[in-house]
């Protein structure tokens, strides 16, 4: 006979558009659905489940991954043995959890759901109050964890969730899969390797604040001045045969040529060569380690 079902969902606060990229950080295998204004990420790889890790720790530490990257609220049920729970992960935001055992005993951080109304935009009254009777003890049918987990997805729809059918809490893993590529709009996210994952990250970085610096008119612009200053610099300094000055010469002329390649290589077809592969590597650690902290060092001024 066997036990519990095992299974998990990740619910993003955001349109898949903006989901897939960072969802390819996590190098597994998924199934990405569009759930009402929400994306609903299924895990293909089977793995996790007979990993020495829980399932409780496995979808806190995606959906913390994919909050970070995104910025948006992140939320990741899990059901496993007589447990089931969910962590929700917000941006550089402390992670906050809530479980329940078979009985309907919960455990994890007090201030839980008070903290998923604030970062979800509930209304802080009535909305709170559905979810703090789902944290209060209790005893029967419709009490355990996986009963909690669909009233809790059943209330989120006030804040724009619609799961698609099948995609249930406390249903097997397997089931969930089956569900999940029958749902309208899927798609299907293959593990990704190095290069992907590069590209992913990048992808993130340039939709993100420092973007405009690393790619587009803004990036052209700051790389073509430090071109522009940096060669009369280092002119200047050889002839005054000063070390000083012609290290901070070099420099800028070697940030702004490959801030200014760097801009042509991603606004073109991502290298197929494994030569031209490490070049693009090779100025993306330049422009995530040189100009980042350039741009961060001119911010603090």
């Amino acid at each position: 006979m066997s036990g519990p079902p095992t299974g998990g969902l990740l619910l993003c606060r955001a349109e898949p558009l903006a989901a897939r990229s960072p969802a390819h950080l996590l190098r597994v295998r998924l199934l990405l659905a569009p759930a009402g204004a929400w994306t609903v990420l299924v895990p293909e790889d089977k793995p996790w489940l007979a990993g020495e890790v829980s399932a409780a720790k496995v979808f806190a530490g995606w959906g913390s991954t994919i909050a970070v990257a995104i910025d948006r609220p992140v939320l990741g049920l899990w059901w496993e043995g007589d447990r089931a729970g969910f962590s929700l992960a917000g941006g550089f935001r402390r992670t906050v959890s809530q479980e329940w055992d078979a009985a309907g005993r919960p455990s994890g951080d007090p201030d839980a759901m008070r903290t998923l109304a604030a970062r979800l935009g509930l209304d802080p009254v009535l909305d709170l109050e559905e979810l703090e009777r789902l944290t209060r003890p209790g005893s029967g049918p419709g009490t355990d964890g996986p009963a909690r987990l669909r009233a809790l997805t059943a209330l989120l729809t006030r804040a724009g969730l619609a799961l698609p059918p099948g995609l249930t809490p406390g249903e097997p893993a397997d089931r969930l899969r089956g569900a999940a590529r029958m749902a309208p709009g899927v798609e299907a996210l293959e593990r990704s390797g190095r290069r992907d994952a590069l590209r992913a990250r990048l992808d993130v970085v340039e939709a993100g604040p420092l973007g405009p610096w690393v790619r587009g008119p803004k990036a052209r612009r700051l790389g073509a001045a430090q071109v522009a200053a940096g060669a009369p610099l280092l002119a200047w300094a050889a002839r005054r045969r000063s070390p000083a000055w012609a290290a901070a010469g070099a420099f800028l002329l070697a940030q702004g040529a490959l801030s200014l390649a760097y801009d042509r290589a991603r606004a073109r077809s991502w290298p197929a060569q494994a030569g031209q592969a490490a070049s693009s590597r090779g100025l993306a650690w330049w422009c995530s380690h040189a100009r980042y902290g350039g741009v961060r060092r001119a911010a603090s001024r």
